[in-house]
């Protein structure tokens, strides 16, 4: 029964359909047909409303365990990392996932298996367990990786990371084109005497570098091997390869322009520019690769850079995700998602003397 404001007199005080069928004056079955996706057809506009109505009235909400068993899925999805969680780009990527799943009645249940091999394929053995709807697999850093064990045995998709085997559909950054972007905003800036500075040995580095060399050689420019230096990826690569370009070099015969690796290694080249006296960008335009969160807008100046599309990939990710569960999924595809340039302040013009 319910009370005269509506409200459930009987149980635990928890309104259930049958609640909201007595207020809106229909049958349990029409209520059952509003909340399960088959009103259309079989229940005019008019009384799907007064269902509705009535069950905001109630508070009334549906029993996801209940409607799970009913569609065989439990509108969770699970999510599992190597190394991401501890990683300055984590937020965006699960933000992105968790919010496109939200958006679709679906939570998102996350394990962070730190790297260990052991640990992944036990988190797809409990999150199989569990009846999770799919998985995401996301890794820290663009890479070929190990697919743990069980993957194959729900719907899956990696997110920063491409299967060794080619066998599922994977979310990465176009990182060729992003060099590209970064190549081309420097030539439209005039600069001709452009370096390279850190990286690793990774299919980012490759395919930055790769796409960056592209874009000058159309230009007819060719980098010199001397000033493309493997320095990794952190601020002493970046600070360690500035002073062996620029420390003691005359203005004429040093870059005028450094593309680095990352925003650590762009803060390197910075801090070894101040300490040489090298004005940024008057004497020397600096561009970095990642848009890290609380990094790349603070620092002197300001870092222009290519962002690596983090949120994207959560959100592509989890929709693909979400279309496999529902059955429109191309198998083993890859999506590569643009990398876009962030214009700040360390870009400018070539020096004029």
């Amino acid at each position: 029964m319910t009370s005269a404001e509506g409200k459930p007199t009987t149980g635990t005080g928890r309104p259930t359909s049958r609640d909201v069928a007595r207020l809106a004056g229909v049958s349990h079955t029409a209520v059952s047909f509003v909340f399960n996706g088959r009103a259309e057809g079989n229940l005019s506009p008019a009384t799907q409303e007064r269902i509705r109505l009535a069950a905001a009235q109630l508070g009334y909400r549906p029993d996801p365990v209940a409607r799970g068993l009913r569609r065989r899925r439990t509108a969770v999805i699970g999510l599992i990392t190597d190394e991401i969680a501890s990683s300055p780009f984590a937020g965006r990527l699960l933000r992105g996932a968790m919010e496109t799943a939200w958006a679709s009645e679906h939570l998102v249940l996350t394990i962070d298996s730190g790297g260990d091999p052991a640990k992944e394929d036990a988190a797809v053995a409990e999150l199989l367990d569990r009846r999770v709807d799919g998985i995401i697999y996301a890794a820290m850093w663009l890479r070929r990786v190990r697919v743990p064990e069980g993957l194959h045995r729900t719907h899956s998709v990696l997110a920063n990371c491409l299967p060794e085997d080619d066998s599922l559909p994977a979310v990465i950054p176009a990182e060729r084109a992003g060099g590209r972007t970064a190549a081309r905003l420097l030539l439209d800036h005039g600069h001709r005497r452009i370096a390279c500075i850190g990286g690793m040995d990774d299919i980012a580095s490759a395919e930055r570098l790769r796409g960056f060399r592209e874009t000058l050689r159309a230009e007819g420019i060719t980098v010199p091997k001397e000033w493309v230096l493997r320095t990794g990826g952190e601020i002493v690569g970046g600070y360690d390869g500035a002073m062996r370009l620029l420390d003691g070099a005359e203005p004429a015969r040093r870059p005028t322009a450094v593309f680095c690796y990352n925003d650590r290694v762009a803060a390197g080249v910075l801090h070894a520019a101040t300490r040489l006296g090298v004005a940024v960008p008057a004497g020397l335009s600096v561009i970095g690769y990642d848009d890290q969160e609380h990094m790349a807008a603070f620092l002197t100046p300001p870092l222009t850079t290519v962002a690596l599309p983090h949120r994207e990939m959560g959100e592509s990710a989890a929709r693909l995700l979400l279309d496999a569960i529902a059955g429109r999924t191309p198998s083993a595809t890859v999506r590569r998602l643009t990398c876009q340039a962030v214009m700040r302040s360390s870009v400018g013009p070539v020096p004029t003397a």
